[in-house]
């Protein structure tokens, strides 16, 4: 088919006849010797590329060699797996490629009736224009026809950043080639040619040139000549013959070896070259991030000292006016060293009593904590009830408390503006608009006769495999996933119930770490009377931690330790991730370590995976169980995700379980008759998952800017106020240290705060309600409209202005017997900036707001862990001497 006169320039897509001719081409016998004799083919691409622009088919060499590249990969992976590509249509050109790459005869292609017929083409004089004219226009491999009937279609895209048609050959150099015996045997063949020949006097010197790759070829000029001037019959011999000696020496089992060998010496250099990019790239990043790090951190120390500093300058300035009356509240006794006034400084007591007492109880009288916080009066037996259900009418907590009297006095921007402003409970509140748009669509609207009928209480088959498609993407599962293994329910609190009912018998346990979302509770325990056991988690960096609230595998093992040395049977550990309330995203390494640590145990593990996209940062990475390659146990590993966090639709109850284990899978969906979700949402949730380029497209794109946004507005306002807190890039919250703001390190005094919050129009999470070891910490959640947060950010600042004066005027009255707890190390994970009010002048101030103030900055970072005395006097003798001899004269 001729394509002069048409622009065939449409990017990288190529039509079937473009597809036939460059097929044409490359299938010629010469051409696929010279392609199995070098390394390096590129000029042989080029080559084709202009014979096909001398048809009016615009290609580069680049794209033709990609294009050919693509259907060998199309044509392996239909035979490897031995079916039809794409719904099982036909692939048009399988059969030219098997006969080229299994060493038969090439084919052309004829359109007849819609199908391709493969015909056997004869090797003759268009052969040798292809040795000897590069492609010219009328050499081709194979007899040219017309193909009318030759439908266009779209393949697979050539990424080519070449704007120029062909790109230039490399230069070749010329050498005589072969013995004078050869030399006399093509004389003689021409010789024969020239005696039929008009022109048979004319004397045409024969000289060939070398590819870069070693294979020689004629020169084009002079086989141009030759063309022109001797007759085809004797010409073809002498190419017969050329031929055949080149067919011999590519068939050497040497040059094959060689060859074997320099191709994969040469993957393995580019792939080794590509791996040490990658990581130089990784190294780079790394280093840019420890710097940024120790950046941040340097400038932390550097305010914290000298705020320190500032405010000894102070103290030692009120001493020594009052050194002639006695006049001050406290003196510092002769002879006291620099290490031991800043421990009577710093001294702290209490706090630390409450958890350590309730860590040394056994796990049998802690389980009456779990419920909540109830009143004694809760506790009376009702006659109209079991005894299980006197324990599930009484089963509330500070969650339940706050959420009815948010329902009964909810913020309205209009009817009720003075109403309480939830931060208390993880819902996405910023996507209203696109879920609406998108659930309210056509394609939703379906109402058939089996969406209204009893369904599989698994959940509809459609449903099921969107699900597993939906899985296998967004974790990135290395196979795709079964739908059988997919079991749906009405949300993740049934699929707690049920698992836990299905797992362990009553008074059994399944391991946890604390904080943990508080739900999980009530879920394992109404229904199945399955225990938690606790694997506590601290603030303070200890041990093998890197970080503030660490899980690992050390702590787990101490926590099933101590249950089966209580007697209690542990069947199964629960694993957060991303960990609610904490955010924290587990790193492949944890997660193995995690699953060998129950492997070793024989514990199920319950993987609740439900903020899975609701990562809002590229720094992080979110790692799914299903992504891992290989499990270690994936009979007893169960994963879970639903619909309401990451898709902002908590209203609909919607939950997922996937689960190798058929014997898990029975067992739970016998209960789902209980759970089970109606046909019309089913049929919605699959349209939505089914919409892939809606939802990385709009709405993910939108919700993690919208999630980022808010994050930063609310944790700015933390840092304004000098508030600690962890500082996570997933889920809807953040997990904050108000310990300081506790007169007491005590629960009871965490209760009181957390109804001081309520009682100013804003609901929070305590700690309790998580089951945190640590009194003082909260859980605000930030995914919510810009005017409620503000409003709600400018009532908690009332609420802890107020309660810093309160706790600085009682110490002031007592500034030696300060029981505040600890503060959480102030490291890269925990964001801390100071902004105390600062007293302007020493007549300003007494020595007892000095102190209280030097406590409060000291406790806000780890500054004297690293900055001790006797490393000070090392570092800075001379100012450690004259320090210590004023100290000696007080």
């Amino acid at each position: 088919m001729d394509f002069r006169g048409k622009k065939y320039e449409r990017g990288s897509n190529w039509s079937d006849p473009e597809v036939v001719e460059l097929l044409q081409l490359w299938a010629d016998e010469s051409v696929q010797m010279e392609l199995e004799s070098c390394l390096r083919n590129q000029h042989v691409f080029n080559r084709i590329a202009e014979v096909l622009r001398e048809k009016g088919i615009h290609r580069t060499g680049d794209q033709c060699r990609e294009k050919i590249k693509k259907m060998k990969l199309e044509y392996r992976r239909i035979k490897d797996n031995s079916k039809a590509p794409r719904g099982g249509r036909t692939w048009k050109f399988y059969e030219v490629m098997d006969r080229v790459l299994t060493s038969r005869p090439a084919l052309a292609y004829s359109s007849l009736s819609g199908s391709m017929m493969a015909q056997q083409v004869l090797q003759g004089s268009m052969v040798e224009s292809y040795h000897h004219h590069q492609f010219t226009s009328p050499a081709l491999p194979f007899g040219h026809s017309q193909h009318p009937e030759l439908m266009e279609i779209k393949c697979e895209e050539v990424n080519s950043d070449e704007r120029c048609l062909t790109p230039e050959p490399p230069a070749a150099m010329s050498y005589q080639q072969g013995s004078p015996e050869e030399h006399e045997m093509e004389r003689a063949f021409l010789e024969r040619a020239q005696n039929n020949s008009p022109i048979s006097r004319v004397e045409i010197p024969i000289e060939t040139s070398v590819s870069p790759s070693g294979f020689s070829e004629p020169n084009m000029a002079n086989s141009s000549r030759i063309q022109n001037v001797v007759p085809r019959p004797g010409f073809s011999a002498l190419h017969r013959l050329r031929k055949k000696r080149k067919g011999q020496r590519v068939k050497d089992p040497l040059d094959d070896l060689l060859l074997k060998t320099l191709t994969s010496q040469r993957a393995m250099e580019e792939r080794f070259l590509q791996m040490e990019e990658r990581r130089f790239q990784r190294d780079l990043d790394v280093e840019e991030r420890r710097m940024q790090l120790e950046q941040r951190r340097f400038e932390l120390e550097r305010e914290h000292e000298f705020r320190m500093f500032n405010v000894f300058a102070q103290m030692l300035s009120i001493l020594k006016q009052s050194h002639s009356g006695s006049s001050s509240s406290v003196v510092m006794p002769r002879g006291l060293d620099f290490s031991q006034a800043l421990s009577e400084i710093t001294g702290m007591g209490g706090g630390g009593g409450d958890l350590q007492e309730m860590r040394a109880r056994p796990l049998s009288e802690r389980r009456v904590d779990m419920h909540g916080f109830c009143s004694p009066s809760d506790f009376q037996r009702s006659p109209y009830l079991s005894a299980r259900g006197n324990i599930a009418s009484i089963f509330r907590g500070s969650t339940e408390e706050g959420y009815k009297a948010y329902h009964a006095d909810k913020y309205d921007e209009d009817k009720n503006p003075n109403g309480i402003i939830n931060f208390g409970t993880s819902e996405n509140k910023l996507c209203f608009d696109l879920m609406s748009k998108r659930l309210t669509q056509t394609d939703m609207n379906l109402m058939e006769p089996p969406l209204l009928q009893y369904p599989d209480w698994t959940g509809h088959m459609f449903l099921r495999e969107e699900v597993a498609r939906f899985l296998t993407y967004y974790c990135k599962a290395p196979a795709p996933l079964k739908a059988e293994n997919v079991i749906v329910l009405n949300g993740c609190g049934s699929l707690f119930s049920a698992l836990a009912t299905v797992l362990c018998d009553p008074g059994e346990a399944v391991l946890i770490a604390t904080p943990f979302y508080g739900g999980i509770t009530q879920s394992v325990f109404l229904y199945g009377n399955v225990k938690l056991v606790y694997a506590y988690l601290d603030s303070k960096i200890t041990g093998t931690s890197t970080r503030p609230f660490q899980l690992t595998v050390e702590k787990l093992e101490k926590a099933l330790q101590n249950a089966q040395a209580e007697g209690v049977i542990v069947r199964a550990l629960i694993l957060l991730n991303p960990q609610n309330p904490l955010g924290d995203i587990y790193s492949l390494s944890e997660l193995r370590d995690y699953l060998e640590f129950a492997k070793r145990h024989e514990l199920h593990v319950i993987v609740d995976e439900i903020y899975m996209l609701s990562v809002f940062d590229e720094s992080a990475t979110f790692h799914s169980v299903l992504g891992m390659d290989r499990l270690p146990d994936p009979q007893r590993t169960h994963v879970m995700w639903g619909i309401t966090k990451d898709f902002a639709v908590s209203g609909i109850r919607f939950g997922t379980l996937y689960t190798e284990n058929q014997d898990v899978a029975n067992a739970v969906a016998s209960l789902c008759y209980f759970h089970g979700v109606c046909g019309p949402v089913q049929h919605k949730v699959a349209q939505l998952l089914r919409d892939r380029d809606w939802i990385n497209q709009v709405y993910l794109r939108a919700n993690r800017a919208r999630l980022k946004a808010a994050h930063t507005y609310v944790t700015d306002e933390l840092k304004t106020l000098g508030v600690p807190f962890l500082n996570r890039n997933a889920g809807f919250f953040v997990w904050i240290d108000f310990r300081k703001y506790l007169k007491t390190g005590t629960f009871e005094e965490e209760m009181l705060l957390w109804k001081r919050f309520l009682d100013n129009k804003v609901l929070l999470s305590c700690g309790k309600a998580f089951e945190c070891s640590e009194p003082g910490w909260f859980r605000i959640i930030f995914a919510d409209k810009t005017h409620r947060l503000q409003l709600g950010m400018q009532r908690i600042r009332k609420v802890l202005e107020e309660r810093e004066q309160e706790i600085l005027a009682e110490e002031k009255e007592q500034p030696c017997q300060s029981e505040q707890d600890g503060k959480a190390d102030s490291t890269d994970e925990v964001i801390f900036v100071s902004r105390h009010q600062e007293p302007t002048s020493a007549s300003s101030s007494n020595l007892g707001d000095l102190i209280g103030l030097l406590q409060q900055q000291m406790r806000s970072s780890d500054w004297l862990q690293k900055n001790t005395a006797d490393q000070f006097a090392q570092e800075k003798p001379e100012i450690y001497d004259v320090f210590s001899k004023l100290v000696g004269k007080q």
